[in-house]
């Protein structure tokens, strides 16, 4: 039998009055009863000898009794965009296989979230058979998928997220998890059902929970990982950016001089794992046999259009650059450079790929500054014009003109 456990959030004195449709309305309570019984993750310790963990998380599902019916088959896809399928190997890479959730697999997803919340005083019974069946499904199409096509699966590792709580890209993006419920809460307060005092309690009990959840299941993933390799983006000051981290381990040899450039350079921390990463991973359909060339037609053909267009367009790495022939090339320099040891090499590579002088890298490889932050790839590039532009007197001093350069020079920054 596989080890797997459903991860819920805790209990709070204030569920009774959140549940009371007597005082709150049946809607509203109905958001809450389903906040509250929901699983936030389901986790799959040693599905095989191969992987480590597979683990789903997972966003509220309030509008299930729409989403089981087939005829709305479009909200589960839309829902299943949220839904993360976290992997870890037994050579602790770490995987996102949200691409190769099927339609039935969401489906069943679906079903069995609906089976708890029509039947929550026993969930834990629903719970044990519930698992017992989506996982011996969920597994069997994974490692079916995967084992066949060992190769590909490395198009899959986690590149972008982050460990961390709170943070820009985190794995546990609360603004995805439960906008119903609070949505549902700010209409409360803006019809006059709760009062502001009632409010910030919700909320309070909201972080409480979502907090204690996020740190179990970091702990649970983190477990798995390298420890070396987390004791290293440690000192790095890189902070636990999960494609850092994949740089660092899939290649150990060249660990240490990854590891110096990435603490000489924390703020391109999503460039290097999103540019350089691709170099460290064995081919993917050359040199495939034709089980796996299979295999992965087979779970491009099953998944919705929509998620076949996610399949083929990645849209960060194309605005940022990464598959033009002069980032592909400056990218491979930058990653010979960075193995070499050769920091000179490195700073030139880098300037000459986003097309800036090279006392601009050199600039901040200096002075490292705490208030650039670790945009992702796509932005540094006009990050680095606008700072190239910029006279070096006129550089920012502090946080706040930080962000006022960031919002400058990506708008989206100020939104």
């Amino acid at each position: 039998m596989r080890d797997f456990e459903s991860l819920g959030v805790d209990r709070h004195p204030i569920d009774e009055e959140l549940c009371d449709a007597g005082t709150l309305g049946p809607e509203f309570a109905h958001l809450a009863r389903v906040y509250c019984a929901s699983p936030r993750a389901l986790v799959f310790r040693n599905p095989s000898s191969d992987w480590r963990l597979f683990a789903v998380l997972l966003p509220l599902g309030s509008r299930l009794s729409l989403m089981a019916n087939p005829i709305f088959a479009q909200l589960t896809r839309s829902w299943g965009m949220n839904v993360r399928f976290i992997g870890v190997d037994r050579d602790h890479l770490i995987y996102d296989f949200r691409a190769l959730l099927t339609d039935r697999t969401l489906a069943l997803l679906v079903d069995w979230l609906a089976g708890i919340e029509q039947r929550p005083s026993t969930r834990a019974a629903d719970g044990d058979d519930g698992l017992d069946v989506l996982f011996a499904t969920l597994a069997g199409e994974m490692l079916t998928i995967l084992e066949h096509s060992p190769a590909a699966r490395t198009r899959h590792l986690e590149l972008r997220h982050r460990l961390e709580s709170e943070v820009p890209g985190t794995l546990f993006e609360r603004s995805t998890r439960f906008p119903d419920f609070l949505h549902g809460l700010r209409q409360a307060l803006r019809d006059g059902i709760i009062d502001v005092a009632f409010y910030s309690r919700a909320l309070r009990s909201i972080d409480l929970r979502e907090a204690a959840f996020e740190q179990r299941m970091a702990a649970i993933i983190e477990t798995c990982l390298d420890p070396v390799t987390l004791t290293r983006l440690e000192r790095c000051g890189a902070g636990q950016h999960l494609g850092c981290y994949n740089w660092l381990c899939i290649a150990p040899r060249h660990a240490s001089a990854r590891a110096h450039v990435l603490a000489a350079l924390p703020a391109l921390a999503g460039f290097f794992a999103d540019a350089l990463m691709s170099f460290d991973r064995p081919p993917a359909r050359d040199e495939q046999d034709s089980s796996e060339g299979a295999a992965a037609e087979v779970s491009h053909d099953r998944a919705g259009p929509e998620r076949r267009m996610a399949i083929i367009l990645d849209l960060p790495r194309l605005v940022a650059g990464g598959d033009t022939a002069h980032g592909q090339h400056w990218a491979m320099v930058l990653r010979q450079a960075v193995d070499a040891g050769q920091d000179r090499y490195v700073i030139e590579a880098i300037a000459e790929r986003f097309a800036v002088e090279p006392n601009v890298i050199r600039r901040l490889w200096h002075e490292r500054p705490a208030g650039m932050g670790q945009p992702p790839s796509w932005q540094i590039a006009p990050i680095l014009h606008v700072l190239a532009a910029t006279d070096s007197a006129d550089w920012p001093a502090n946080e706040r003109q930080w962000r006022e350069l960031l919002a400058g020079a990506v708008p989206a920054e100020a939104a």
